[in-house]
C-alpha cells in the first residue's frame, strides 16, 4: 500500500510538473511523429545518455541491477532468443520497423549474420543509423511509413519491431503490413507498451489523466493493448500463425528510473551538450516518472508477441 501512495504521490508530482515545464506534443499526422524524432535525433542527448538503443532494457526475471546500456543491448538478445530469430539460416532478409538510430539492426547483422534493412519515419534517424554502421555490415536503412511499407508481399524472413506500434494510428493496418511482407514460415517479433485492456477495469480519474499525458508527451494516437494486437494480428487478412504473447513489464521496469539516473551517472554526456541539453533532459524526467507510474501499477504492460506465419 505505502508503495502505491509513493507511486501515486510521484506521479501526481510528475504530472504537475510536466504542466509547468513544457508544452506537449500531441498526436497530429505521421509528420507529427517524424518531427519529434527528427528533434530528439538532432539534439543528440538521447544518443548521449542511452547510445545506440531507444528502447528499454531487459533486466532478468527478476530484475537484477546492470548497467542501462548494457540492459538495452540485452533486450535485443531475449527478444531474439524468445522469438526464435537466433534459430534463422544466416544472410536471411530482416525488415526491422521502426528502427531508431540502428541499434537493434547493428546486433541482429553483427551477431546473428543478418540481412538487415530497417525503416524509420524519420529522416533524421535513417540518417544518423546510416553514419552509426560499419562499412561492410549488411544492413541499411531507409525513411518510410510503417502503414504503407514500400516493400513486396512475402520479401522477409522475419519482421522485427520494438516499440513502434504507439505512434500507429491504426493498429490493425500496422499488423496488416507486418505480416503481409512477410514470408510463409516466416518469423516475427514486436515488442511495445501497451494499455490496460479495458476488460480488466476501467481507468480511474487519475490514471486517464495520466494516461492523456503519456499520449500528448510522445506523439502517441492510442496505446493498444496486449490482447487487443493479438486480436489485430489474428484477423489480419494476409495470414496467420501461432501467435504466442507475453508480458516484460517487470523485467523492463527498471529503466524508466535508469533513464534519469543516466544523467547523473554521465553527466558529461548532457553537460557537453550545453545549457539547452539540460532543459531537456529536466523537461522529459516528468514523462519518464510517469511511465514509470505507469508501468509499476498496472495501467501500463510491456507486451512481446511472436508468431511463424502459416
Amino acid at each position: 500500500m505505502l508503495a502505491s501512495l509513493l507511486l501515486l504521490s510521484g506521479a501526481t508530482a510528475a504530472l504537475g510538473c510536466w504542466l509547468w515545464l513544457k508544452r506537449d506534443r500531441k498526436y497530429q499526422s505521421s509528420e507529427s511523429v517524424a518531427a519529434a524524432y527528427d528533434a530528439w535525433t538532432d539534439d543528440r542527448l538521447l544518443e548521449r545518455l542511452w547510445g545506440d538503443h531507444v528502447h528499454l532494457g531487459h533486466y532478468g526475471d527478476p530484475p537484477r541491477r546492470q548497467d542501462f546500456r548494457e540492459a538495452k543491448a540485452a533486450f535485443v538478445h531475449e527478444l531474439v532468443r524468445w522469438s526464435g530469430l537466433d534459430q534463422l539460416p544466416a544472410g536471411s532478409k530482416v525488415l526491422d520497423v521502426g528502427c531508431g538510430i540502428g541499434g537493434s539492426a547493428r546486433i541482429l547483422a553483427r551477431d546473428y549474420n543478418l540481412e538487415v534493412i530497417g525503416i524509420s519515419i524519420s529522416p533524421a534517424q535513417i540518417a544518423r543509423a546510416t553514419e552509426l554502421t560499419p562499412q561492410g555490415l549488411p544492413c541499411r536503412f531507409e525513411v518510410m511509413d510503417a502503414l504503407d511499407l514500400q516493400l513486396a508481399d512475402h520479401s522477409f524472413d522475419a519482421v522485427w519491431s520494438v516499440e513502434a506500434g504507439p505512434h500507429m494510428p491504426d493498429k490493425q493496418q500496422y499488423a496488416d503490413e507486418l505480416l503481409r511482407v512477410l514470408k510463409l514460415g516466416g518469423l516475427l517479433a514486436v515488442a511495445d507498451w501497451n494499455r490496460r485492456d479495458p476488460s480488466d477495469g476501467a481507468m480511474t480519474k487519475t490514471e486517464r489523466k495520466v494516461m492523456r499525458q503519456l499520449l500528448n508527451q510522445w506523439a502517441h494516437p492510442e496505446f493498444a493493448s496486449i490482447a487487443g494486437f493479438q486480436q489485430n494480428l489474428e484477423t489480419s487478412r494476409y495470414g496467420q500463425g501461432g501467435i504466442s504473447t507475453g508480458d516484460w513489464s517487470q523485467a523492463t521496469l527498471p529503466s524508466w528510473i535508469d533513464s534519469i539516473v543516466e544523467g547523473l551517472r554521465r553527466p558529461k554526456a548532457v553537460l557537453g551538450l550545453g545549457p539547452k541539453a539540460v532543459i531537456q533532459g529536466l523537461r522529459e524526467t516528468p514523462t519518464l516518472l510517469l511511465m514509470h507510474w505507469a508501468f509499476a501499477t498496472g495501467l501500463m504492460q510491456f507486451g512481446v508477441f511472436k508468431l511463424k506465419r502459416h
